[in-house]
């Protein structure tokens, strides 16, 4: 299994989706319902998200030629939007690349899959995630690449799908400031992520470059 693609699919989705952020959007739209309410808004946002993550790893590409769009310019173009994210994320700003506009983010409360949208698309399961899962997908090579790749996005998947169930318990423990510093890091992990993707579209459109 390749290890190194295991780790970056998952330190790139933690840092682009950040678990730890979302849980206080959570708490906060699902205020005032029941347990059994929060939990189906739960389930609705890990289901969106393990599809959304399955749909993209399998037939991301796929869908790309339908269109007639080359995988390079795909990757630059994604390497582009999480950059954007990462800028922001290290201004402590939540990206509305990636979260959606305020107009989106304010939908209304009352709603029976809110667990679907806002928050599973496209607060949490964004262009940036998609991007990233399609772009790192395609650069896992032979069997070990695929075998880390999946590995990695399944873990992620199962990883944040834990952290989300047990919101109401972890956001006791996160103050303004650990989620300050969390997203600032996460930023920085993404942005030289996101500079590994354009680079290397970089080369491949462009290999006299790579020459000098």
């Amino acid at each position: 299994m390749d290890w190194i693609i295991a780790t970056k699919i998952f330190a790139a989705l933690f840092a682009i989706m950040n678990p730890l952020s979302c849980i206080p959007i959570v708490l906060a739209m699902t205020a005032g319902q029941s347990q059994a309410q929060q939990r189906n808004v739960i389930l609705q946002m890990i289901i969106t998200i393990a599809v959304g993550a399955a749909l993209c790893a399998l037939a991301g590409q796929k869908i790309l030629s339908i269109f007639g769009i080359d995988v390079t310019h795909f990757q630059f173009a994604g390497g582009l939007i999480v950059l954007m994210i990462a800028l922001d994320m290290l201004r402590g700003e939540n990206s509305p690349t990636h979260a959606g506009s305020e107009q989106e983010q304010q939908a209304p409360k009352a709603g029976e899959t809110i667990g679907i949208y806002p928050l599973g698309i496209p607060l949490t399961f964004g262009p940036g995630t998609i991007a990233a899962i399609i772009i790192i997908g395609q650069s896992a090579q032979g069997v070990s690449g695929e075998i880390g790749f999946y590995a990695g996005l399944i873990a992620y998947v199962i990883c944040f799908s834990i952290l989300l169930a047990a919101s109401p318990f972890l956001s006791r423990g996160l103050s303004p400031s650990a989620l300050s510093i969390s997203k600032r890091i996460m930023g920085m992990i993404l942005a030289a992520i996101a500079v590994e993707m354009m680079a290397d579209a970089t080369g491949t459109l462009f290999p006299a470059l790579l020459r000098h």
